[in-house]
């Protein structure tokens, strides 16, 4: 396994884990705000937050177009399959 973190311009942190069979991008949705939409097109993931008035809307590249979002506990992860 190895592991790569990146940090956004407002502070957003996310990581990345590749396995033998998928990566896993992992962020915490405390960073994004209360109401988050993911949306997978293709190879690319955008992510819309809402906190309080404001709306901000986050795009990131995937590894490969094979994805699956989930949420638990407060952590957003996106497994892409190889």
């Amino acid at each position: 396994m190895s592991t790569q973190q990146f940090a956004g311009g407002n502070e957003r942190f996310l990581r990345r884990y590749e396995y033998e069979d998928s990566w896993v991008i992992a962020a915490d949705l405390d960073t994004f705000g209360r109401e988050v939409d993911v949306d997978i097109v293709g190879s690319t993931a955008i992510v819309v937050a809402e906190t309080g008035d404001r709306v901000t809307e986050t795009e990131f590249e995937l590894p490969g177009e094979d994805a699956a979002v989930a949420t638990n506990n407060g952590v957003l992860t996106i497994t892409v399959h190889k």
